[in-house]
């Protein structure tokens, strides 16, 4: 079957199978390659609906007919390439519909950092953002529930996500939203596919409610599997299913609509910046700092300072001339710090006020209490306009990573584990061991706060000595995390890179509700699949990329 040729004629969008395109779309920004046999943009949820009904009619007879949603093509773990049909959300449907300042309404392809200015017009933001908040979608966010350097005070997407729209397997478009307990018996009686879903879920939810409640893990933040603890609330009466939606990575359906509630954007901020020269104390300066409330608390590696110290003639282009160079000459006080001696990790600690003495206050009373601890360098910065390059170096390491090291290429396989924080003094030893043990080149930031970190070897993947060490090198470090009571994906999601970590993380009972629900929504495997319950490794590692 010409799938191009059989679409065009219930599609309004444009499909591509151009060899161009079919390249482009077979990579994310993770290890792995898929390669699409058609790239659909589709218009309209109409557009989205036809698709869905098409593979729902030839399935039997084609069983590799599937449906990849993507947008933006930032996801690390896998989660935006596929083999069959890609569904691009990006080149049409990425409209803003409605803005103010505590909510919006949008579409899934639209760039976050075009989102972003048209939320700031309302003096409001939407502060689960990524690192790669320049590059991601607000679909993206939604549908891998990311977090970033403002999960600390405010928590990831799914706290901020009210309802959605989402075509389902049936082929139809549905509104999901909170439910009380009235509507949502209206909701499980009805006689059709919708009604038969409400009633399977909140029966399997409700008859191991204990059970599955006790099965989150017990982290600040996790990406893992589905949530099916956070779906059904006793004590408050509401079902929610965009708790299970968000972070599905569109293995249950196709979010074609979004909206969100957005906070203010803070008046002030400004932030303490601490060079660690070891991590011998870090188990007592986290929760001394934590006591202060900061609205961030990030960290940066020995690695990632040098890293950025060699490209920083990469910043121009993002700055601009001018403030680069105000920004080099910043740096030549930070260069004399280093005499010191190399931190091991630089701590950004950030505040949020109403006033710029507000701030300052934060910033001096929290420098006070941590005084006593052996820091080689702290700089207070009410304003942030010195500690801005700090940020940029945090926020730019796997660009730079990415794009700049020659010979050698990210491989982001253990880059975004959660351990809880008052435990990092004795994991990171241990972590450290295992990237010296398999000769990995790797930078380590994160959100200290959280104890979230993104580890991102440089590797010859081309290599198979390389390439063999990928599966022992997450095993042991996976291992490590589970020990100390972690999450393997923080913020990054499953996919192909940790899904099949999912039995390591969870009990075989646990696990079999996440893939009823998977069966239940998806009965037929239409919607992305090889990611979360039904990734397997050997699938996964035999699609690593030979070329970068």
């Amino acid at each position: 079957m010409n799938i191009q040729t059989e679409l065009s004629k219930i599609f309004k969008g444009e499909l591509d199978t151009s060899a161009e395109a079919l390249d482009f779309y077979s990579h994310d920004a993770s290890l792995f390659e898929l390669r699409p046999q058609v790239v659909a943009f589709p218009r309209d949820a109409d557009d989205v609906k036809a698709v869905v009904n098409f593979v729902n009619q030839h399935k039997d007879e084609y069983p590799e007919l599937n449906i990849t949603p993507r947008s933006r093509g930032t996801d690390m773990s896998g989660g935006a390439i596929g083999e069959s049909i890609l569904l691009d959300v990006s080149m049409y449907m990425n409209a803003l519909h409605e803005v103010s300042p505590t909510a919006a309404h949008v579409q899934p392809g639209m760039l976050y950092r075009e989102f972003d200015i048209e939320t700031l017009k309302q003096g409001s933001i939407l502060p689960s953002y990524p690192a790669s908040r320049d590059l991601a979608s607000v679909g993206g966010m939604v549908s891998n529930n990311s977090g970033g350097e403002k999960s600390l005070e405010f928590g990831k997407t799914d706290n901020f996500v009210t309802e959605l729209k989402v075509v389902l397997s049936d082929g139809n478009e549905y509104t999901i939203k909170p439910l009380n307990r009235d509507e949502l018996n209206v909701k499980m009686s009805q006689d059709d596919f919708e009604g038969n879903l409400y009633r399977q879920t909140f029966e399997l939810l409700d008859a191991h409610y204990d059970e599955i409640a006790a099965a989150a893990p017990k982290v600040s933040k996790d990406s893992t599997g589905y949530h099916l603890w956070n779906i059904w609330k006793r004590d408050t009466g509401i079902f929610d299913l965009t708790k299970l939606f968000v972070g599905a990575q569109g293995t249950l359906g196709i979010i074609t609509d979004i909206k969100v509630n957005l906070v203010p954007k803070p008046a002030h901020s400004g932030t303490l910046v601490c060079y660690m020269r070891t991590i011998d104390q870090l188990g007592e300066v986290i929760p001394a700092v934590l006591a202060h409330k900061p609205a961030s608390f990030e960290s940066f590696d020995d690695n990632t300072l040098w890293l950025c110290f060699k490209f920083f003639f990469s910043f121009i282009k993002k700055l601009g001339l001018w403030t680069w160079i105000k920004l080099a000459f910043q740096l030549i006080p930070d260069g004399v710090m280093l005499i010191k001696g190399v931190p091991q990790l630089v701590l950004l600690i950030e505040f949020t006020g109403e006033s710029v003495d507000e701030v300052k206050h934060k910033i001096h009373q929290t420098r006070l209490d941590l005084e006593k601890y052996d820091f080689t360098y702290m700089e207070e910065d009410e304003t942030e306009a010195k500690s801005r390059k700090f940020w940029l170096m945090r926020r730019e390491s796997f660009n730079l990573l990415r794009s700049k090291v020659k010979d050698k290429h990210t491989a982001p396989f253990i880059d975004d584990f959660i351990v809880p924080p008052a435990r990092l003094t004795e994991f990171l030893p241990k972590l450290r061991v295992i990237i010296k043990k398999y000769k990995l080149l790797a930078t380590i930031a994160g959100h200290m706060g959280d104890g979230n970190f993104h580890v991102i070897p440089l590797m010859k993947i081309e290599d198979p000595k390389e390439r063999a060490k990928l599966k022992p090198a997450m095993t042991e470090v996976n291992d490590l995390v589970i020990s100390y009571g972690g999450s393997v994906s923080g913020e990054h999601n499953d996919g192909m890179i940790r899904g099949p970590w999912l039995k390591e993380m969870y009990s075989p009972t646990i696990l079999s509700y996440m893939v009823d629900v998977k069966h239940l929504y998806d009965p037929k495997n239409i919607f992305n699949p090889h990611k979360k319950t039904d990734a397997d490794w050997d699938y996964s590692f035999s699609h690593i990329r030979e070329k970068f």
